[in-house]
């Protein structure tokens, strides 16, 4: 069995990757909020085929690797009321910002964005805030 690190490591190469080649291959942010927001608000017009296919592909990969590797033990909360307000709050977070972890953190950093940088400052701070607040205040998670 590898240890945590590797598989985490190998996560990150491939979201490092496709973010390189969505870049180069359409001239675009491969922001993953921004996609799915564009197909959800109507926004995306014309690129909607370009946006359902990396929506598939968001979903598909993961079920295809479990057939290969199996699932993974993520320890997720079994509080359905804890998953759903963490979607939601992810969910209006990435609007807030004008984009999300992939977007600002993988894409923004690798390009020297500014805005990139300050963004995932803001999102690391806030996460290790409310993990804090929630498992070791509240107890919850």
């Amino acid at each position: 069995m590898q240890p945590e690190w590797i598989m985490g490591l190998i996560g990150g190469l491939v979201i490092g990757v496709a973010g390189a080649v969505y870049l180069l291959g359409n001239g675009r942010i491969m922001g993953a909020s921004g996609i799915i927001g564009g197909l959800v608000d109507g926004s995306g017009r014309g690129g909607n085929t370009e946006r359902a296919a990396f929506v598939a592909g968001l979903f598909g990969a993961p079920l295809i690797a479990t057939l290969f590797i199996g699932t993974p033990d993520t320890h997720v909360s079994t509080n359905l009321a804890v998953l759903v307000a963490a979607g939601l709050l992810v969910g209006i977070g990435t609007r807030i910002a004008n984009g999300c972890t992939s977007g600002h953190g993988v894409c923004g950093i690798s390009r020297l964005s500014f805005r990139g940088m300050i963004a995932t400052v803001f999102y690391i701070l806030a996460g290790g805030l409310v993990m804090v607040l929630f498992r070791h205040v509240l107890g919850v998670v």
